[in-house]
């Protein structure tokens, strides 16, 4: 099987989808990648966030799929904050300067921390419409490394590569996964020292959710159920926090099915964002409903691992 780096959709995606660098805070050195398509009218789009060794190219095949049904898809990748409410407040100030007013967030593992805390943060003049979670987690302590998340920074970079790689899948896997893995891997490399310190030290720091401030915010968990760097502990904390959340499971994916499992993934995150058609708060742009509609209903009725 071809490698996803030199693969006609990668190709296609990097030729056709622009990489935009934004900066909204005082500090220069703090720039937003994000790759924006999708038709620009729409006022919420889907906002993808990446896990520690992701980049806004992680995500590509969700961003031509989703565009491609006439979706607005933005992916992105963070700068380097050093706490959460830093990366809260840039988060805001990005929404302000693309001019959007309330977004659906789908994040992977630390992308989907993230994106609750953001939830969290402004649950008083509520930005998020809705979370998709994949992977993900509410509680930094699962990683038992609270205690050393103030030293990531001294760290240098390899070490810190070790440690994210140590999370990564070993033993056999099928040549879908191998790809994704190696397309992370390659990811994993691009970053510099400060971006994987200040990740990892966002994954660990002592944080968790407070899931009475989003009761209001549409929520799907997509979980695996084969090896994932996230304990059966994690996911069941997720399912009692969230009790009205939609689950998506997959039999297999590992930790980036987003990635291996695209077809399953995209059709999960559809799923999600259809109960918003025809609302303001719709991903997609008014005149594909209707084709679109028939072509998820089609796919629904094939996929029984989705909960309501």
């Amino acid at each position: 099987m071809e490698e996803i780096k030199v693969s006609p959709d990668y190709n296609w995606f990097r030729s056709t989808v622009p990489l935009k660098r934004i900066i909204v805070d005082d500090d220069d050195s703090k720039v937003w990648s994000l790759y924006d398509a999708g038709p620009k009218s729409i006022r919420c789009p889907i906002i993808f966030l990446p896990p520690v060794s992701g980049t806004a190219e992680v995500f590509f095949q969700q961003v031509l799929a989703l565009t491609g049904w006439g979706y607005r898809v933005i992916s992105l990748q963070y700068p380097v904050y050093w706490d959460l409410m830093e990366f809260c407040d840039g988060f805001r100030k990005l929404l302000d300067h693309l001019q959007l007013d309330k977004v659906h967030l789908f994040g992977a593992s630390l992308g989907g921390f993230l994106a609750q805390k953001f939830a969290e943060h402004t649950h008083k003049s509520p930005r998020v419409h809705s979370l998709v979670l994949c992977n993900s987690f509410s509680d930094t302590s699962i990683f038992n490394q609270t205690w050393t998340a103030s030293s990531f920074w001294l760290m240098p970079a390899f070490m810190l590569k070790k440690i994210v790689l140590g999370n990564f899948a070993k033993g056999p896997v099928d040549p879908q996964m191998a790809d994704a893995i190696d397309f992370m891997v390659d990811r994993l490399e691009s970053l510099s020292q400060s971006e994987l310190a200040s990740r990892l030290t966002l994954n660990c720091q002592n944080s968790y959710v407070e899931p009475h401030k989003i009761k209001d915010v549409s929520i799907t968990i997509i979980d695996v159920f084969d090896q994932s760097a996230l304990s059966l502990e994690a996911k069941e904390e997720m399912y009692k926090l969230y009790p009205n959340a939609r689950r998506a499971h997959l039999k297999t994916g590992g930790n980036f099915p987003y990635l291996c499992r695209s077809a399953e993934v995209n059709l999960y995150i559809q799923i999600h964002l259809r109960q918003f058609h025809g609302t303001r708060y719709a991903a997609i742009s008014p005149e594909m409903v209707s084709a679109e509609e028939v072509e998820a209903h089609l796919g629904s009725d094939h996929n029984p691992h989705c909960e309501q």
